[in-house]
């Protein structure tokens, strides 16, 4: 097995996330087998101008039949355009990306979402438009300490966040839109050339739980994946190589008024017949 094939096969599931069913000819080693040193099991900060997010959900209106919720959670395209309070904003984080502990001295995160190998190897950056005690701008959370740490000001935001959800201009009225990327090596770490299948397949658990916890609470989101990674990635300063952004999710407040508005999104299955 050529050291080329295994660089070309990583090459191209970062940048398609494509499962290859071949296997490598000759014995194959994963960086863990071969001992290399792990990478840390988050990013470390950015700028370091970190905010405190609450931990105390007690005072939210959370629903707590779990049916109930099941079963109302549905995408939601029409918001309010209302505020969200710092405390919904903290729930939505902890529910997606909450460290709940590490096992060992730093070999793993156990998290609030189920991850292959624990590895987590994604971060949530966060186009913030209303959020009551935060400035409107770019974040990145840190999952470890459970802050979000300001990234800066961005003028015209709401046109930067429907140009790179691919003109999808509902977008810009939710109360916050939440980037993910994948920080590949983490998973490749442990997996070498078969980790990008279960990278695709913990993305969805991030998502899921985000659909849940945000309907728990009143709140409505649709998650995207037609992203422009490329944008995405100059606006979070990010090198789209080691790590990019793929999938977004915009949430805000709803309300059952809205709920033309939200039908009108599929008029064309009435128009069509379908």
């Amino acid at each position: 097995m050529s050291e080329k094939w295994v660089e070309d096969r990583i090459r191209a599931g970062r940048g398609l996330f494509s499962n290859f069913t071949r296997e490598p000819e000759g014995e194959y080693h994963t960086d863990q087998e071969l001992k290399k040193p792990q990478p840390p099991l988050a990013k470390a900060p950015m700028t370091g101008d970190t905010r405190d997010l609450p931990h105390d959900f007690s005072g939210l209106q959370i629903d707590n039949d779990f049916l109930h919720v099941i079963n109302s959670r549905k995408s939601h395209r029409v918001y309010t355009d209302e505020p969200i309070t710092m405390t919904q904003l903290s729930y939505l984080l902890w529910c997606t990306q909450g460290v709940k502990s590490v096992r060992g001295k730093s070999y793993a995160t156990l998290r609030t979402v189920p991850g292959g190998g624990a590895r987590h190897p994604f971060e949530c950056y966060m186009a913030i438009r209303r959020v009551e005690g935060l400035e409107p701008g770019l974040y990145h959370y840190l999952p470890m300490t459970h802050q979000v740490e300001f990234l800066g000001a961005l003028d015209r935001l709401e046109e930067m966040i429907g140009r790179t959800l691919s003109g999808q201009r509902w977008a810009e009225k939710a109360s916050v839109v939440f980037y993910y990327s994948c920080v590949f090596y983490r998973a490749e770490w442990r997996y070498g050339i078969w980790a990008h299948p279960t990278v695709l397949i913990d993305s969805g658990h991030i998502t899921e739980n985000l659909y849940l916890a945000a309907t728990s609470i009143g709140l409505g989101g649709c998650a995207v994946a037609a992203v422009d990674g490329h944008d995405a990635d100059r606006v979070f300063g990010l090198d789209g190589q080691e790590e990019t952004i793929f999938y977004a999710m915009p949430v805000g407040t709803v309300a059952p008024e809205n709920q033309e508005a939200e039908d009108a999104f599929y008029a064309f299955v009435k128009e069509q017949g379908l």
